[in-house]
């Protein structure tokens, strides 16, 4: 009996001390939060698609939710006003991504450094970036080989028209994507290398399906490794990043053979490779091989599978919408003219394609490219529509859902173009 009652006395002084603690740390309310279970918090809640079971979950707790996922607790703000909180107000309060912990930590160093976007050299490096790739010069250079590509692309899918024979758009779409960025940010063509294309698409796809893909030790901090190493996801990320490290270091190779023979013009990695024989400093350290290769990393995996997403996307609800295919199609052969040959767009020609545009927007709000950004962590506490947000909590923006809030958006789970005819809202790129 006796040590009934001490078990229960020390069970009770637990409680009070943790709600003592809970006391002391938050000085409002916090987000409502669906009920979870013991240890996997309400894991079991998220299906094969986390951004749609997180988007029904907020149509009953609210836009500002608070969610434990395993032992980390995480809110998602699934609005656009409470985005514009996170994103714009309180950009300093959560500026920082979640350590990473067991199979995340891999041994290439450059990994890390890809995704630490805010540190002061992180910021000049992406600042050399997009001066360098986005340069009214660059992209004047892109135009041809942009064109080359396309006129395969509809090569292709014409002598597939005659054979009737079925197009796979997502394969297509990032065939072209990897061409197009290969060549044009990297001066890289296949041939003569040890990889295909075919072999490179599978590396690519590889990549970004390990990058995005849940692992026990996102979740379970310090022992959520170990169940990664049995089911062999450690193993694969490993793997994924040596093809990866070695498909890089051929490419350097490639460019430092380019530069003894003195021959074509310089590209975008020959100027990085420029600047770390020169030990430029950026920010608060020298430019390395490891920067490189970061930089290297984030045009490869960000400017190959996200424009093949947006396309793929856009042709799917163009094929779902005759009425809209048919309002593009008219625009087109109204603005371009008609031509019994099929001929690449110029740049110049898209400014006339304004219901084209329109398109775009709308597949973009209806199916963005990250549905969920990228996680960030709270660094120091912050309020959202009178919620107090806790340091050391994760945070996710569900775009997914921003772009279907009915009192944003009229209609939400339909494909209408539209409905930007008369909206003042312009599409900018943002590394979110």
């Amino acid at each position: 009996m006796a040590v009934i009652w001490l078990l229960s006395l020390l069970f009770l002084i637990s409680i009070l001390i943790t709600a003592v603690k809970r006391t002391k740390q938050s000085d409002g309310r916090q987000p409502p939060s669906p009920p979870g279970l013991p240890f996997i918090g309400n894991l079991h809640q998220l299906g094969p698609l986390p951004h749609q079971s997180l988007w029904e979950l907020s149509k009953k707790y609210g836009p500002v939710m608070l969610v434990k996922l395993g032992r980390v607790p995480t809110v998602v703000v699934s609005s656009p006003d409470t985005a514009k909180q996170v994103l714009r107000d309180h950009d300093l309060n959560c500026c920082s991504r979640p350590s990473v912990e067991g199979a995340r930590k891999l041994s290439y160093n450059y990994r890390d450094i890809a995704f630490s976007r805010y540190d002061d050299y992180w910021k000049e490096l992406r600042k050399l970036c997009v001066m360098e790739l986005f340069s009214t010069k660059q992209v004047n250079l892109i135009q041809p080989i942009k064109k080359m590509e396309m006129k395969k692309l509809i090569h292709s899918i014409t002598e597939s028209a005659y054979k009737k024979t079925p197009v796979n758009l997502s394969e297509t779409f990032l065939s072209l994507n990897v061409n197009v960025v290969c060549k044009a940010s990297f001066g890289v063509s296949f041939q003569g290398t040890v990889l295909n294309n075919e072999k490179f698409q599978a590396l690519v796809h590889e990549a970004i399906e390990m990058l995005g893909s849940f692992s026990a030790s996102d979740f379970f901090p310090y022992i959520g490794w170990i169940f990664d190493w049995f089911t062999g996801l450690h193993a694969r990320r490993e793997r994924s990043v040596r093809d990866l490290d070695a498909f890089y270091e051929q490419m350097i190779d490639l460019h430092l053979q380019k530069n003894r023979e003195e021959r074509s013009e310089d590209d975008f990695v020959d100027l990085l490779l420029k600047l770390e024989k020169e030990e430029a400093v950026l920010g608060y350290g020298k430019l390395t091989r490891n920067h490189i290769k970061a930089i290297l990393m984030n045009i490869l995996l960000g400017g190959i599978n996200t424009s093949a997403i947006t396309m793929t996307w856009a042709m799917a609800e163009l094929a779902r919408n005759p009425r809209v295919m048919k309002k593009v199609q008219s625009e087109i052969r109204e603005q371009i003219g008609k031509s019994k040959e099929a001929r690449v767009i110029s740049l110049d020609e898209t400014d006339k394609l304004k219901y084209l545009k329109m398109v775009i927007k709308e597949t973009w709000r209806l199916h963005p490219v990250s549905p969920l950004l990228v996680a960030r962590e709270v660094i120091s506490e912050f309020k959202i529509n009178g919620y107090t947000i806790q340091p050391k909590t994760r945070l996710h923006v569900n775009t997914w859902g921003t772009g279907r809030d009915p009192e944003i958006w009229k209609d939400p789970e339909e494909f209408i173009p539209e409905r930007f005819m008369d909206r003042d809202i312009e599409a900018k790129w943002a590394a979110l």
